[in-house]
């Protein structure tokens, strides 16, 4: 059932098939199977989070150890 005024759907369809796009069909190096291309974009956190992750666990590592 076609939503609104519509008659058909066959315009939304075509746009939809145009900006459709596999996610990691590119990548950031040729031969690496990872990271996808669009990964800074999705993620752009990623660098930060990841320092203070290894960060908090080398704390606790070297408290352990003491």
């Amino acid at each position: 059932m076609a939503k609104g005024f519509a008659n058909s759907n066959e315009n939304v369809i075509k746009v939809n098939q145009f900006k459709k796009k596999d996610l990691g069909s590119e990548r950031m190096i040729s031969w690496s199977p990872w990271p996808p291309a669009n990964f800074q974009t999705k993620y752009p956190a990623f660098p930060l989070v990841m320092t203070i992750m290894l960060l908090f666990i080398g704390q606790m590592y070297i408290s352990i150890v003491n």
